[in-house]
């Protein structure tokens, strides 16, 4: 207490004493006297003297409170600081009841105290004191300091009243039963949530996981968990999640495992197994049922020694082992018709399991044809009836097959196809049995007109009502009747069959034929005409050309306006696609039995009527018949027509034959004018097969004019299917800026190419030599002075990057002006071209006035464009 009656304190205890009521003098003074290192002991006084004039501070409370615990520091739990401090709290607490923070902090200091009655007892008064909207900031230390002692009795009446204010919190309560080993709580309370509608998992966990941790819970430990019925938990949980029924089911029988009743056990695995829907589960179970037989097995096989009885036991289990696996492929069978009994394939794969077994392939049919719905049915319904059938026929029970089929013919099909298709495997059994006039009795019986009758297509209407309008079954009573049938019956079945209107062009073909077959001729013809009227292009293309070549086959020429008749009727509505094969026919018929004029007549009608894919050949014909009737001369007309109706493609190949033709017959500048003709749709660049020709008749029939018109005209037909002649030299000369070496190499392969033509070529002028081509039949004798010819004295050497290049060029007399300056690829192309034309020009060149050999300078790339080569038309 001295340490309080210095003179240093006077103001502070002034302060107090003019306002004893102000907090925030008396933390100046406390925190005075902390700064100044005073005592623990005075400390306390000043804060007990605060207390006494303001003990509903929270603040002051709080603080003290700290200061205290702090003082704790580095003490024993058994120290007499302990004790005061927890004074402290109680004393703290008849004031700060209310709050929660004074209560957490005491808490935590009984915590390390251990003393459990005691914090026991304070979290209870802590809960009964605060209001319940502060209850959440006491429960999780609770929990804590429940969880961290062994005390399972208290902490699950702890958990339980907990869990009426936060029942979401379940799951925390389930895992520390499984950790305190409280398995049979545990379990009691998943189950409690699993059923609770109302529940959310905090953890995110679905129904179906709870579920499965729950059988999983129960199954595993059979001998904990006593309060709930295991086997009706589990069968419960198998029918609300069918997704996971393998899994149930192996836990069920896991619990009877775990609980010694193998046999038990293994009935559970049986019933799942013929209960479960998806290939998955089956798999689960099948791999859990085969594991715990090996298992089982290998433990007693493992023993040293084994009794009589226990051998026996095992040689049992070694058996029902070996015929467990060899189920397997039937009891997945069983799975999948259990997942769709409808499916046909299935039931036809469990006959072929059950191969040996006559009373269960025949109860397996028996059940199939009961339990298929034909409108569900995936495969054909009706091969179950055809293959019960031909069971009992392999058996040698004729008898039973033919009333199975009886059944399968009233049995209800979603087709009238399949009824159609029974009667003719019922039909074909009795022929296989050498009965074929029971066979056209059945065909009879199917085919008969029934009381009501239905449309073919009327779904409403059963199937017998109107299979008998069944093409299949008509097409079989129809052979059967060929077969084994008079002519009569047969032609009988033929003429239904036609009344009904269910003909087919090809079952047309077949009746005439089996007219034909018995000297019928007439009546196959009107067959014919019967299927002509049913039918429309182009289904009746093979009923006319069956009946037109029937018809020459058997009256040749005989009844030869009756045969026109009919080829005008057939190719007034032919499609010009099916028209060809007619028209040649047609045409064939005049030749051999009517007058060639007609013929002619045909064919070049059908050079106008027939597809333009097909009229190419069709001139190549109509030429060809013409060259034989009326003479060569005759075809001229039908050449010039070809060409004028043709595609470019096709009439340029019809050209290059016509000016053959005319070469052939001496008409040489009948011949230039078809070329000529033919090279406007003939582009150098893209057919240079007709201008090699060309070229190669003029070498042969003409001279030095025709060659030069011929080459002319290659120029006018370049520049017309390509007009952009600068913007191609462009083209060129950015090609030689990006590549000079490969430009030049271009170049001078193309010079060499120039004049390998010019030497093919091989005439020089009159003026010089008079000397004629040795090849030239036509030999022309051309004055000297005639100014219309080339001076080939004159050549031109042309440099361009420094890479000479020599283009031989057929000058004319002309004036060369000088001029100076850059040149350019536009002169020099200009110049080039008055050339040829026979026209003086002037070329851009630096220097003095162009000699016959100029070597002009290379370009520097300053002005202009560069130089280029032209080709050998100059």
């Amino acid at each position: 207490m001295d340490e309080l009656l210095v003179d240093e304190n006077v103001p502070f205890e002034e302060d107090i004493c003019r306002h004893p009521y102000s907090i925030k003098h008396w933390f100046r003074y406390i925190d005075a006297k902390k700064n100044s290192n005073a005592s623990e002991e005075v400390v306390n006084i000043l804060y007990e003297r605060a207390l006494k004039q303001l003990p509903g501070s929270y603040k002051l409370w709080y603080s003290y409170l700290q200061w205290r615990k702090k003082s704790l520091d580095g003490k024993g739990v058994f120290s007499p600081g302990y004790k005061q401090v927890n004074h402290c709290f109680e004393r703290s607490l008849v004031f700060m009841h209310k709050m929660p923070r004074i209560w957490i902090e005491y808490l935590k200091l009984l915590m390390l105290q251990h003393n459990i009655t005691r914090i026991r007892r304070t979290f209870d008064r802590a809960l009964q004191a605060l209001p319940i909207t502060q209850h959440l900031r006491i429960w999780p230390l609770y929990l804590e300091f429940i969880k961290s002692y062994n005390i399972p009795e208290t902490a699950l009446r702890v958990f339980k009243r907990y869990l009426k204010l936060q029942p979401e919190d379940t799951e925390d309560f389930i895992d520390y039963l499984r950790g305190a080993g409280r398995l049979d709580e545990a379990a009691q309370k998943l189950y409690e949530i699993v059923n609770d509608e109302r529940f959310l998992s905090k953890e995110g966990k679905s129904k179906h996981q709870l579920w499965h941790e729950l059988c999983e819970l129960i199954s595993k430990n059979p001998d904990k968990v006593h309060s709930l019925k295991v086997e009706n938990i589990i069968r419960e949980g198998i029918k609300q999640y069918q997704d996971e029924q393998g899994k149930l089911w192996n836990a069920l029988a896991e619990y009877f495992i775990r609980s010694g009743l193998f046999e038990r056990a293994r009935d559970i695995y049986e019933e799942g197994i013929s209960s479960i829907t998806t290939i998955k589960d089956f798999a689960l179970i099948f791999d859990a049922y085969s594991q715990s037989e090996e298992s089982f097995i290998k433990s007693m096989m493992e023993k040293d020694v084994l009794t009589k009885s226990e051998e026996l036991d095992l040689e049992w289990r070694l058996a029902r082992y070996e015929y467990l696996v060899e189920r397997r492929p039937l009891l997945l069978n069983s799975v999948a018709l259990r997942q769709n009994p409808h499916n046909v394939d299935e039931w036809h794969k469990r006959v072929k399991l059950l191969d040996g077994k006559p009373l269960e392939i025949i109860e397996t049919f028996t059940e199939a044809v009961d339990t298929v719905d034909p409108k569900l049915a995936t495969g054909k319904y009706y091969s179950l009836w055809v293959e019960f059938a031909k069971f009992y026929e392999k058996n040698d029970q004729l008898e039973d097959a033919r009333l199975i089929f009886k059944t399968a013919v009233k049995a209800p099909y979603s087709k009238v196809n399949d009824l159609a298709c029974v009667w003719c495997e019922f039909a074909e059994m009795e022929l296989r049995h050498n009965s074929p006039g029971e066979a056209i009795e059945l065909m009879k019986q199917a085919t008969a007109v029934p009381a009501k009758k239905g449309k073919y297509h009327d779904d409403t209407e059963p199937v017998q009502n109107r299979v008998y309008r069944s093409l299949k079954l008509w097409s079989m009573y129809a052979d059967l009747e060929e077969s084994f049938g008079t002519f009569q019956s047969t032609k009988a079945v033929y003429d239904r069959i036609l009344d009904l209107r269910i003909a087919t062009p090809q079952l047309i073909m077949n009746c005439a034929l089996f007219l034909e077959e018995n000297r019928y001729f007439e009546e196959a013809f009107k067959v014919y005409e019967r299927g002509l009227a049913l039918f429309k292009w182009p289904n009746v293309f093979d009923i006319w050309n069956a009946y037109l070549t029937k018809f020459l086959a058997r009256y040749k020429g005989s009844k030869l306006e009756r045969a026109r008749d009919l080829f005008q009727q057939c190719l007034s509505s032919c499609p010009k696609e099916y028209a060809k094969n007619f028209y040649l026919l047609y045409a064939k018929l005049e030749e051999e039995y009517g007058l060639a004029k007609h013929a002619m007549s045909i064919y070049e009608k059908a050079t106008r009527e027939v597809h333009p894919k097909h009229k190419f050949e069709m001139f190549n014909i109509y030429i060809k018949k013409a060259a034989e009737n009326f003479g060569i001369t005759y075809t001229r007309a039908i050449y010039e027509k070809a060409i004028e109706s043709l595609s470019d493609m096709e009439a340029r190949e019809m050209c290059l034959k016509f000016a053959d033709l005319e070469r052939k017959l001496g008409e040489i500048d009948r011949a230039r004018a078809i070329y000529s003709h033919c090279s406007q749709m003939s582009d150098p660049r893209t057919y240079p097969e007709f201008w090699a020709i060309w070229k190669e008749f003029e070498i042969r029939h003409g001279n030095e004019d025709t060659i030069r018109e011929m080459l002319r005209i290659r120029r006018s037909v370049e520049a017309t299917f390509n007009t952009q002649v600068n913007f191609m030299a462009a083209q060129m000369v950015s090609t030689i800026n990006e590549s000079s070496s490969t430009g030049m190499a271009a170049v001078e392969s193309q010079v060499e190419k120039e004049i390998t033509a010019r030497k093919e070529i091989s005439f020089v002028s009159s003026s010089t030599t008079k000397e004629i081509l040795s090849s030239n039949p036509d030999e022309i004798d051309i004055d000297e002075n005639d100014v219309s010819q080339p001076d080939l004295e004159s050549s031109l050497e042309v440099g361009g990057f420094g890479y000479p290049a020599m283009v031989a060029l057929n000058v004319r007399k002309m004036k060369f002006s000088t001029l100076r300056g850059p040149f350019s690829l536009d002169g020099i192309n200009e110049f080039l071209r008055d050339l040829s034309y026979g026209r003086g020009s002037s070329i851009p060149v630096r220097g003095a006035k162009l000699p016959k050999i100029v070597q002009l300078d290379p370009w520097d790339g300053k002005d202009g464009v560069a130089p280029s080569i032209i080709s050998d038309e100059l």
